[in-house]
């Protein structure tokens, strides 16, 4: 087991990284001094596969269990499943101190964690992430949200775990498309911070796909440990947090577009590399980078290029991005391999092209 400690100024917390980790939860929870009840947050599938394991944890440490039934996917990312959620706490008699613990990937934990930031202006949550892009990104930082409309994430609020519990086995039970799905954020945060993690990725790709259990505890750490050193320096995403949105002004678009059709990893992919022809064009990135970038992207199994989508509805749809500041869009954009900067100086043809796949 590895364990990273996120520093705040507000809080700070750890993130324990693993297998087996679930099973473990319970006497952890007991540590920190929690009442005897609390409320799982999960969807239908974790519960099937990982409910029974967590509960007896939780029932041999000592507290009595509800388990609610959260969003199925991102159509139900929204405020009225947090008012139902309101309502089931309100009816299971749920107490300022009862923390809710969010059980699944990046949708669960998006919307229980919301629902913890805002039910009693807050009752404490712990992150059980269950996929691979919920424990190398979206559990880590405290963002929290629901989605409005097409638009993603567009409420919502900064709120910290007590502590976090990423159990790496249960990595081994998703298809190979949410695995690939989830290696787009841990790319991401090699590609903006760390040129030797990304090296790391290039020369272990195999055994990460092999699901093995020491290269998966590494890279969920290594992940995790590179967006603690950013949250940590900028907690409320007021400046070097931005890049961490590297892939996400044209990834959230193209999510827009498709109606949430493609999967947010796969949006992210194809938003790096858009971004990196961006940045060649400009005479910023040279085109051996790019190529390492597409190569790895597409060893990983993400998609390369943009669906069919009609440009102009992706340039329409960044408009709407929370990222824009004066009616422009910011982009992160890569120097080198674990080099990045901010920059609202990209123009919308230039965007075209590289979403057309031109260097």
């Amino acid at each position: 087991m590895r364990t990273v400690r996120i520093r705040l100024e507000s809080t700070s917390y750890d993130i324990h990284i693993g297998p087996g980790l679930l099973a473990r939860t319970g006497d952890w929870l007991k540590e920190l001094g929690f009442g005897d009840r609390l409320a799982i947050i999960t969807d239908s599938t974790v519960r099937r596969l990982y409910g029974d394991t967590l509960v007896h944890s939780l029932s041999a440490a000592g507290f009595n269990v509800t388990v609610m039934a959260g969003p199925e996917g991102e159509g139900e990312k929204s405020l009225e499943t947090a008012g139902r959620l309101y309502q089931e706490l309100t009816d299971s008699f749920t107490e300022r101190m009862t923390p809710i613990l969010a059980l699944g990937g990046g949708v669960i934990g998006d919307v229980a964690g919301f629902v913890a930031a805002t039910y009693l202006r807050g009752v404490p949550l712990v992150h059980l992430p269950t996929t691979l892009l919920a424990q190398g990104d979206s559990s880590l930082g405290g963002k929290t949200g629901v989605d409005h409309g097409r638009l993603k994430n567009k409420i919502g609020a900064f709120y910290q775990p007590r502590l976090t519990v990423s159990d790496t086995s249960t990595l081994k039970s998703l298809p190979r498309k949410l695995l690939s799905d989830g290696l787009a954020e841990v790319i991401k945060h090699a590609a903006i911070r760390d040129a030797e993690f990304f090296t790391f990725l290039e020369d272990n790709l195999d055994r990460i796909l092999a699901l093995d259990d020491g290269t998966l505890e590494a890279i969920v750490a290594r992940s995790a440990q590179i967006k603690a050193e950013v949250v940590e320096q900028d907690e409320h995403d007021l400046g070097l947090r931005n890049i961490l949105n590297y892939g996400h002004t044209i990834g959230h678009a193209i999510e827009t577009v498709s109606d949430f059709g493609i999967e947010h990893g796969q949006a992210v992919a194809i938003g790096m590399l858009a971004a990196a022809r961006i940045s060649n064009r400009m005479g910023f990135l040279d085109s051996a980078a790019v190529t390492r970038l597409s190569k790895l992207i597409e060893r990983a199994g993400l998609p390369t290029e943009v669906p069919r989508v009609e440009v102009r509805q992706l340039i329409d749809a960044m408009q709407h991005d929370k990222k824009i500041v004066g009616g422009r869009a910011r982009f992160v954009l890569l120097r080198d391999i674990g080099d990045v900067f901010i920059t609202d100086e990209v123009s919308p043809s230039l965007v075209e092209e590289a979403l057309a796949g031109r260097q």
